[in-house]
């Protein structure tokens, strides 16, 4: 909030005599007459009693927010939040949330502030498909190679960045056919598999730039294919938020990089476990998985 310092009215002194009241004199010959401000009063703003939202208040949405004034901290249900100065903050909701959750502020005096909000729920792509679903799990060779890949996607989903990405639109990162949605699912004769984490675009070819749908910073920019994503990008917003670019060709930053929105990430591609090239675009709030398509809004 901008402070706005108003002039002090000089006030004559102002004596007293006597049997009354009487006026300074000037003291001195020539002294100009003071002029009055006439800058107007500017009243404070009314403090926060509750949480100012607003976003997509759904399944695989966001939200952008301020918290009450004076809030020392806030969370979403259990999660903590990660508040600026003024308050401000961003939240996310699963794909698979409840249909309530809470808004939970601590203040000064230990006294608590909550703000329920209502997650609207949402109709998912699901195929049932009358066959079993494959049976036995991953080899002890791949897991051997799987897990130190597991371990970095981890540590650079859960770094905190101190980047602003989180406060921008969203612009897409490639523009071409959507040919895998966010959430969409098969359930195998009552059994359900595992639902899509992202989108995926498809431009036909291999080859295509690709650039940050948001500002932020490079936490993980892969030297080799990992075995399932292929050569892997991911990008933290900051406050929690961050998006992650799957079966790329190459890669045209490196880990620790500050990138800014629009900038040149790489080319896409077919790398790792790919039926031909495309985007795998996924974004991860914490541990919640978002829709994309809820940040950019439709293909143009």
């Amino acid at each position: 909030m901008k402070r706005i310092a108003l002039a002090a009215i000089p006030l004559c002194a102002i004596l007293l005599a006597a049997g009354g009241y009487a006026a300074a004199s000037a003291s001195a010959e020539g002294d100009a007459e003071p002029a009055e401000s006439s800058a107007p009063a500017v009243d404070a703003p009314a403090p926060r009693t509750q949480f100012s939202i607003m976003g997509e208040r759904t399944q695989g949405g966001w939200v952008r927010g301020l918290a009450p004034t004076g809030a020392v901290s806030a969370r979403l249900g259990t999660q903590e939040l990660v508040l600026e100065a003024d308050g401000a903050f961003f939240a996310a909701f699963d794909r698979d949330a409840a249909g309530q959750e809470e808004f939970v502020a601590t203040m000064a005096d230990g006294s608590t502030i909550v703000t329920p909000v209502v997650i609207a729920p949402r109709n998912w792509n699901i195929e049932h498909v009358n066959v079993a679903r494959s049976a036995g799990g991953a080899s002890a060779s791949f897991m051997e190679r799987r897990r130190p890949e597991l371990a970095q996607i981890n540590a650079a989903r859960t770094q905190d960045a101190p980047a602003t990405g989180w406060e921008e639109d969203f612009i897409w990162p490639l523009t071409g056919r959507i040919s895998g949605r966010f959430g969409s699912q098969r359930i195998y004769r009552g059994e359900p598999g595992s639902y899509h984490s992202g989108i995926d675009i498809a431009t036909g070819g291999s080859g295509n730039p690709f650039v940050a749908p948001a500002s932020g910073v490079v936490t993980l920019a892969t030297d080799r294919p990992f075995s399932l994503e292929g050569y892997l990008l991911i990008i933290d917003h900051g406050h929690g938020l961050n998006s992650a670019f799957l079966h790329l060709s190459d890669i045209a930053v490196k880990e620790g990089d500050v990138v800014e929105q629009g900038q040149l990430l790489g080319h896409i591609g077919s790398s790792g476990r790919a039926t031909g090239p495309h985007l795998h675009w996924s974004i991860k709030w914490r541990d919640a998985r978002l829709d994309p398509l809820l940040f950019t809004g439709p293909m143009p």
